[in-house]
């Protein structure tokens, strides 16, 4: 393989919404890239604006995470590529609906694509980057990570959907203990409302929610490249104190902590 002066990241769900942010801003900071999405026309057109405005390489992969076989053939992609630098893990959609109408199919492919996918491309990325001392992996979480104890509404129906994510951010949140000192970093980021293409795919109409709501795509990949920067390995762009997870990570560890016991709690009695 060719060597390149540049550091290369792999993005998947890169035709769109948060994964092309990503692209554009690391083609600016002069990356080399690797873009993975299912429509190989926007991918094609994508690369080759970056490569016009930013001189840098940029490869297609046409590719849907929720086939295993395509699954593997990037996999194997990240595996040989002994050099490279990030990877995020953009690719996912949101099947907003109540859980019983979801079709089972459907269900199996968020599954696939947002946790299965997100943990195998980690799993492939991570030997050579611990080897060589550094390397970032971003995975796109949400802040419905968090909203388990929520109804809905005002919250659409998203039982699986909350579910992968909050699945994304235990995997990154352990891992992070996990790669202490070998020089590599892991985020979760978990976005908002974005100004993307995201709601309206699935069928929301974001005009209705308040304008402060909604966030620039830029920003958001702005916020999470400066939280990896300073090591947030929960990034939550919108949230101005983040000793609201501080207090969250001591909850979390309060209930396990007393629950470390044998004996059933006393209501059980």
């Amino acid at each position: 393989m060719a060597t390149s002066p540049h550091p290369r990241a792999l993005i998947t769900g890169a035709s769109s919404g948060i994964g092309a942010a990503f692209a554009e801003r690391l083609s600016r900071d002069q990356y080399d890239l690797i873009i993975v999405a299912r429509r190989r026309d926007r991918l094609g057109a994508l690369a080759q604006k970056l490569q016009n405005e930013h001189h840098v390489t940029v490869e297609v992969l046409a590719a849907d995470l929720g086939k295993h076989t395509d699954l593997l053939t990037v996999e194997n992609r990240i595996t040989e590529d002994s050099n490279l630098e990030m990877l995020i893990n953009a690719a996912g959609f949101g099947g907003y609906m109540p859980f019983v109408s979801l079709d089972p199919n459907r269900a199996e492919e968020l599954i696939s694509v947002q946790v299965l996918a997100v943990t195998r491309l980690t799993r492939a990325a991570l030997p050579g980057m611990i080897a060589r001392g550094h390397g970032s992996i971003i995975n796109v979480s949400s802040r419905l990570a968090f909203s388990g104890p929520m109804a809905s509404p005002p919250l659409p129906k998203r039982a699986t959907y909350a579910a992968t994510k909050a699945y994304i951010n235990a995997f990154t949140q352990i891992l992070n203990d996990e790669l202490k000192d070998t020089g590599v970093k892991v985020q979760a980021l978990c976005p908002g409302v974005v100004r993307t293409e995201f709601h309206t795919v699935q069928g929301l109409d974001p005009s209705r929610m308040p304008v402060d709501s909604i966030m620039k795509v830029e920003d958001l990949v702005d916020a999470s490249l400066k939280g990896l920067e300073l090591g947030e390995v929960i990034c939550i762009p919108a949230m101005d104190d983040p000793s609201l997870l501080k207090q969250l990570d001591e909850s979390q560890r309060q209930m396990l902590m007393h629950s470390n016991v044998g004996a059933l709690a006393k209501r059980y009695l």
